[in-house]
């Protein structure tokens, strides 16, 4: 029998279950009541799942014990937001802002400030060499992104344009203007230009946010401050029941893969798509490089740019696939060329130049479409898992092909609904999904 103390019988208590009780002290005084470690599972290493990794370290009190286990069998940035593009801007094809475009664009850019902060860093000290041997490479390339204009959608883009967020501006730009951010450039009529758009690189970028994570962690031990820890276990998790009892909460990142999940198959409301992009690098003996400063494209088929003598290129869209691997033959890619080269020759003829180095797919997670236009899902599934250990189960899902530019604010989000245990901190928006699907 208890002592009638009622913060006694609290502590060990999952929080979730205290976040109604009148008397609960502040999340930064837990501590006080609750000294046992929470621990968190997160199951994916891309964009998702390294944001809302980020974001509990973030959010959570210096005072709690936190450890963050996160789960990836092909380990940071190896599934489907490892082979995206890098193109981020908060716009719709039509250039339009999309809905919650300016939180999107504000949390996501802050993320990368923080991933390039932690790569400067580790130039500077040198004490963590174990993610890359890529220390001399970008990131991040601000050289903007350029959408050509058709017959059909001139009028559009151009209306669209005058509502544009000062932080991402938009510019209605003439032929002339076209080819003076990039020589050669085939814009028949016009094209809108975003200068402060900006092409990543998703590999590079996830590795650095995840050596940002490990660099809070290690500031929180030297402040003193109660002990956080973060792993990375390149293992698969093929039922939830194989984590049960061993986590307050376990929060599913996996994209695409998160339907393979045998208490989640066909309970989601998401639909799958392969994509496979080409990497072209330009040959030594041929002078004509890419324009240090001339922006990315964005058109049918997009040239993310990294470098004078390096562009990726993409992508291809075969729905409904169930082809995980992000190994692509010689036929599939042979194919992918065959569809993307047209396309992209079509706005910049100098393509034709360039050779075949390889190439890369995964399979995005599309979301079901809206009035608001296609947004995630998000949201505690306790009622899909029906689990009885004491985990709770949290979604982040159907970032579909703007999972760069959600990534941001989805796990700042998720990261306050699995710390507080309420799920109501979440945009309906985003959880409405799941009233659909339990009537």
């Amino acid at each position: 029998m208890g002592t009638g103390n009622p913060m006694e019988m609290f502590v060990h208590h999952p929080l979730c279950l205290l976040r109604s009780v009148p008397s609960l002290p502040p999340l930064n005084h837990l501590s006080v009541c609750f000294p046992s470690r929470f621990r968190y599972a997160v199951l994916g290493a891309g964009f998702a799942g390294l944001s809302v990794a980020w974001h509990l370290l973030k959010q959570a009190s210096k005072e709690l014990k936190l450890c963050i286990d996160i789960y990836d069998e092909v380990g940071i940035g190896g599934g489907a937001s490892g082979v995206s593009g890098g193109l981020i801007h908060p716009y719709s094809p039509k250039a339009k802002l999309l809905w919650r475009g300016a939180e999107c664009w504000k949390e996501s850019i802050e993320l990368l400030n923080i991933a390039e902060a932690a790569i400067i860093s580790r130039e500077l000290d040198r004490l963590t060499q174990d993610l890359n041997q890529n220390n001399d490479e970008s990131i991040v390339w601000r050289r903007g992104i350029l959408r050509p204009a058709t017959m059909k959608n001139v009028d559009i883009l151009n209306e669209n344009a005058r509502n544009c967020l000062e932080s991402c501006r938009i510019e209605s730009i003439d032929k002339d203007a076209a080819q003076n951010l990039i020589p050669n450039i085939c814009v028949p009529l016009s094209a809108i230009f975003m200068p402060e758009a900006m092409t990543i690189h998703p590999q590079r970028y996830l590795q650095a946010l995840f050596l940002a994570c490990k660099k809070l962690v290690k500031s929180s031990l030297v402040s003193g401050y109660e002990e956080k820890e973060i792993n990375l276990h390149k293992k698969s998790v093929h039922k939830l029941i194989e984590l049960a009892g061993e986590y307050n909460a376990i929060i599913i990142c996996l994209g695409a893969k998160a339907g393979t999940l045998p208490e989640l198959s066909g309970e989601l409301p998401l639909r799958t798509c392969r994509g496979v992009v080409a990497h072209l690098q330009l040959p030594n003996d041929i002078e004509d490089e890419y324009g240090e400063h001339s922006p990315s494209v964005l058109s049918d088929a997009w040239l993310a740019v990294q470098g004078p003598r390096d562009m990726v290129m993409g992508s291809t869209w075969d729905w409904k696939s169930r082809n995980y691997s992000p190994n692509v033959s010689a036929e599939e890619a042979s194919f992918a060329l065959e569809e993307l080269l047209p396309k992209a020759s079509a706005n910049y003829p100098g393509i034709q130049k360039w050779i075949f180095k390889g190439a890369r797919a995964g399979v995005r997670a599309m979301p079901p479409k809206t009035p608001l236009g296609s947004l995630p899902i998000l949201g505690c599934i306790d009622d899909f898992v029906d689990g009885k250990d004491g985990t709770k189960y949290w979604l982040v899902g159907g970032l579909g092909s703007r999972g760069l530019l959600y990534h941001g604010w989805l796990g700042k989000l998720m990261a306050g609904a699995v710390l507080s245990c309420n799920e109501d901190v979440l945009p309906s928006e985003l959880t409405s999904w799941k009233k659909i699907k339990l009537l």
